[in-house]
């Protein structure tokens, strides 16, 4: 069906099912903000919305940049894509377990919210995005529209994942940083396993 079949936001992919996208599309988010909420003490408010930015605006980026890509780069991003989804979660979490034998007084003065190293995760965690972006140009869709549903719910997941990974790391401090590199890491290679075993 087309033109007038749907008046409002989306043609042939509804609302819901575009929430249900955002909320897939977070879990990744989500997963590598519960290890940032693992490495401080006590979140300032700008911990919290850290995270929610940088992660909400790469998930909302990467969608809209293979909707406009469309079909033209998709082969091309979906055969390196999860290889470096892969590589950067693994090297973060690789070193972020490394850091968690070293002395207490070594580590004072590490900021988890780094700048690059909040690049890097936002990257790694939204690469797959571009695909469904690619998805959605095959729809008749106000793009816009999804990102931003796709942005604001990662925005505030990532928030929830701050804070539940902060609970946790009060509960276990000694191996908190441990628990999120492991994280990191299992989540680089389930990216991995997930091409590999579906290609």
């Amino acid at each position: 069906m087309h033109g007038s079949g749907c008046v409002w936001v989306f043609f042939c992919m509804g609302l819901p099912e575009i929430i249900f996208i955002a909320v897939g599309l977070s879990m990744d988010a989500f997963a590598v903000s519960i290890t940032l909420g693992l490495s401080v003490k006590k979140p300032k408010l700008i911990q919290y919305l850290i995270p929610g930015i940088y992660f909400g605006l790469f998930q909302a980026l990467m969608p809209l940049i293979g909707f406009f890509a469309g079909t033209l780069f998709a082969y091309r991003i979906q055969q390196f894509d999860h290889w470096v989804a892969f590589a950067l979660l693994t090297f973060i979490g690789g070193k972020m377990i490394k850091d968690s034998f070293s002395k207490g007084d070594e580590k004072q003065n590490e900021n988890p919210f780094h700048l690059l190293k909040m690049l890097v995760l936002a990257v790694a965690t939204s690469i797959d995005a571009l695909a469904v972006g690619v998805t959605f140009a095959f729809f008749e869709i106000n793009i816009i529209a999804a990102v931003v549903i796709i942005g604001l719910t990662t925005f505030g997941i990532s928030i929830a994942g701050v804070k539940i990974g902060n609970i946790f790391g009060k509960k276990f401090k000694s191996k908190a940083e441990f628990a999120g590199g492991a994280v990191l890491v299992l989540l680089g290679i389930k990216i991995l396993l997930e091409y590999l075993i579906g290609s």
